[in-house]
């Protein structure tokens, strides 16, 4: 494997909010009401919405900065790197970085867009966040067609409102949308529940993916008095416990064609987690009622779920345990758990000489393809969208500091 012939597809990195955001995307009527962004006193910048507001943490754009000086302040636009909301810098950002492809989460609406379904107003709420979508798939993605996977906030609140927006969004090419890994912990009705039946429908009819961010339950298993670094450490673990209740729900018995992404989650955990599944049912689906036919939980689980690292070389040494192909890989830009610049330097170290390129292929890129029904090559000749091609055309972009 040659770094500079990868083909890299990244299925979690992070997007901060222009302040022109909702400029051009939001109805006349509403738009004294529109979020807003607001400098302070103090020099640091935040979103105002409802009388709400929402700042930008430091840690969520460290991009361009040293470990050294990763912090939990809040920021101001002129405090990070211009790739993590201006598109034309980002994709300058991914060209050095040898990216070809990107989907990028929320960042102020957080990961389900939480802040809209708190919206008192629930008609506000929902124009707001149609107008994120329509500038996340149109303005964002639309700039570059085939560098972006279009990935749309769902009003949660609602689940025939929900089921209506994977429908309009499908409608312009977005076949990915997020949701809470426990929508019990916001105050909704479980995994389990046929609550969601709308909003899982539509997502199987239009062929879209359900992507599962850890943290889109705006809650992490810690104890009261632990240190941060416990949080960081145990944030995957809401993942383990996502991929168990979607397991056995009856959710994927009512939609088997259900489709889900955990991001962000990594994939050490899963040899053990796909083990323990079919464990479980050998010695218990008799009393438990669970069935799955002719296949076991493992194989239903390889079936419906995507899974992505950032670094995981336990992950990838057991790849044939998880299944290489629902394997992705994500780059994290510009969270501190980043690999940006050095993404493809990252990647190759998972990698020795005994892994076939077909695996490297499926992990960097392909699965990624498949899994989100993204089509680069539509766009770009594919020779052109290696890391030593992206490269090429990053003449002159800096990678330390926040231009």
């Amino acid at each position: 494997m040659r770094v500079d012939d990868l083909i890299l597809v990244c299925v979690a990195d992070q997007v901060v909010a222009p302040p022109d955001m909702f400029d051009r995307h939001v109805p006349e009527k509403w738009r004294d009401q529109a979020p807003r962004s607001v400098r302070k006193p103090e020099g640091h910048e935040v979103w105002v919405f409802e009388g709400n507001e929402i700042p930008n943490i430091g840690l969520n754009a460290v991009a361009g900065r040293p470990p050294e000086d990763y912090n939990m302040d809040v920021t101001s636009y002129d405090q990070i790197r211009r790739g993590t909301y201006d598109i034309h810098e980002r994709v300058k950002d991914m060209n050095v970085n040898g990216v070809l492809g990107s989907m990028c989460f929320p960042s102020f609406p957080q990961f389900c867009g939480q802040l809209f379904s708190r919206a008192q107003d629930k008609e506000l709420g929902h124009v707001m966040l149609q107008a994120y979508n329509d500038w996340h798939v149109d303005e964002w993605c639309g700039s570059y067609p085939g560098r972006f996977i279009p990935l749309g906030l769902p009003p949660i609140w609602d689940p025939e409102l929900m089921a209506a927006e994977v429908r309009r969004l499908a409608a312009k090419g977005c076949h990915a949308i997020t949701f809470s890994e426990d929508p019990s912990k916001l105050g909704w009705p479980t995994l389990h529940s046929e609550h969601w039946d709308p909003f899982y429908k539509a997502c199987v009819d239009e062929g879209t993916i359900i992507a599962l961010h850890i943290g889109s339950s705006s809650s992490i298993p810690t104890l009261e008095e632990a240190p941060i670094d416990v949080m960081i450490t145990l944030t995957p673990m809401n993942l383990f416990q996502t991929a168990a209740n979607l397991i056995w729900s009856p959710a994927l018995k009512r939609f088997p064609d259900l489709k889900f992404a955990l991001s962000e989650g990594g994939i050490g955990w899963l040899p053990y987690f796909l083990e323990r599944i079919d464990y479980v049912y050998e010695r218990h689906r008799f009393w438990t009622n669970q069935q799955f036919g002719d296949m076991l939980p493992s194989q239903k689980a390889r079936e419906n779920f995507t899974f992505c690292f950032i670094d995981d070389k336990a992950g990838i040494a057991n790849r044939e345990l998880i299944g290489v192909d629902n394997i992705t890989w994500e780059c994290d830009y510009p969270h501190s758990d980043s690999s940006w610049p050095n993404a493809p330097e990252a990647f190759a170290k998972h990698f020795d000489d005994t892994v076939s390129q077909s695996d490297i292929d499926k992990i960097s890129h392909l699965n990624a393809l498949k899994a989100f029904s993204y089509d680069p090559f539509a766009h770009r000749p594919k020779e052109k969208c290696t890391v030593a091609a992206l490269r090429a055309e990053a003449d002159g972009v800096t990678t330390s500091g926040i231009s």
